[in-house]
């Protein structure tokens, strides 16, 4: 799963300059990030977000409620507006509910899910972005500091997002294209962060298999993977995106194995995919887009190479002609 939850949230700027010598954020240049960072780990919050893309053509709402305890970290996300979709993960179990499906699935390496937007790691982020504190603002409620991540290449997005100035805890976020245009944007439209969060969804047996009503089907599994390494070099990824994932795994009905690449820049990530043709008449090459999503495939030889990242279409079009193989 891939949601892009994001907002588009009217806001009336409140500037509280007087109260800004106190703020944790400020207090710390070298500690606010790392605060903001851990943020959607540590904060307990309940909130319903809104995603919207640049037109407004695709609007999706979404209620999430994270807590942690002596039992680790909890997160169930839920989406309120068409079909029944529900993920809910406990540590490292994860769990997908559509319909009377339940599906577990893997960690998806790479992907960033609002309002969890930074790494932990952060030095990468730094190393890769401008980072400035601008205004301050409100949203949902909250007095939030707007904080803004330049590239320092043309090869990715402009993100600008607004931390609560207590918690750290991204409240809003926008993607933004080399000509300030809004792409994509999230933002929470109400959040209680701390206080008495419900926590019945909490139990263990909701995550097992028994828990299934006679009627629904089987809980299906994700399939399996296996680590390959080497076999794939692509020549032309923007300076300081790493390599952070390599598998191999079936896809297509579980017929077709497909390599699959993840690099990271420490706020934006490539996923490469590398697939056989097989017997397919037809194959959906070119360039197409969703929100900050961009999508370019291109045939080479047997091969068909698919990259996805949230980066411009000129960094798609240019990893994917780079890719080669390496192997023996």
């Amino acid at each position: 799963m891939h949601p892009r939850f994001n907002v588009l949230f009217l806001l009336l700027p409140l500037i509280w300059w007087q109260t800004s010598f106190a703020d944790p954020l400020l207090n710390d240049k070298a500690d606010w990030l790392e605060t903001m960072a851990f943020a959607a780990h540590q904060t307990d919050y309940s909130g319903t977000f809104v995603y919207q893309d640049g037109m407004g053509g695709h609007v999706q709402v979404s209620r999430i409620t994270h807590v942690s305890d002596a039992n680790g970290e909890h997160e169930r996300l839920e989406g309120l507006n068409g079909s029944r979709r529900e993920i809910v993960s406990s540590n490292n179990q994860i769990w997908l509910f559509t319909g009377d499906r339940k599906v577990r699935i893997d960690k998806q390496h790479g992907q960033i899910i609002f309002p969890a937007l930074l790494p932990e790691q952060i030095t990468a982020l730094k190393e890769n972005y401008l980072v400035t504190q601008t205004e301050e603002d409100r949203v949902a409620g909250y007095h939030a500091h707007v904080v803004v991540f330049q590239p320092r290449d043309n090869l990715r997005y402009t993100h600008k997002m607004w931390a609560h100035s207590e918690s750290g805890l991204f409240l809003k976020a926008v993607v933004l294209d080399e000509h300030s245009r809004v792409i994509e944007q999230y933002a929470f439209t109400d959040l209680m962060i701390g206080g008495n969060i419900d926590r019945a969804w909490i139990q263990p047996n909701r995550l097992a298999p028994s828990s299934i009503r006679a009627n629904q089907a089987p809980p299906v599994t994700s399939s399996p993977e296996t680590i390959k390494r080497n076999d794939w070099q692509v020549d032309a990824l923007p300076i300081g995106f790493k390599k952070i994932h390599e598998i191999c795994r079936p896809m297509r009905e579980g017929k077709i194995p497909v390599t699959h690449l993840v690099f990271s820049d420490g706020l934006a990530a490539i996923s490469v995919f590398i697939e056989d043709l097989g017997d397919r008449e037809e194959v959906n090459s070119g360039l197409s887009s969703q929100g900050a999503i961009q999508i370019y495939s291109r045939v080479s030889g047997d091969k068909l190479i698919t990259v996805v990242g949230e980066v411009p279409p000129r960094t798609v079009i240019q990893v994917a002609d780079s890719v080669r193989y390496a192997g023996q």
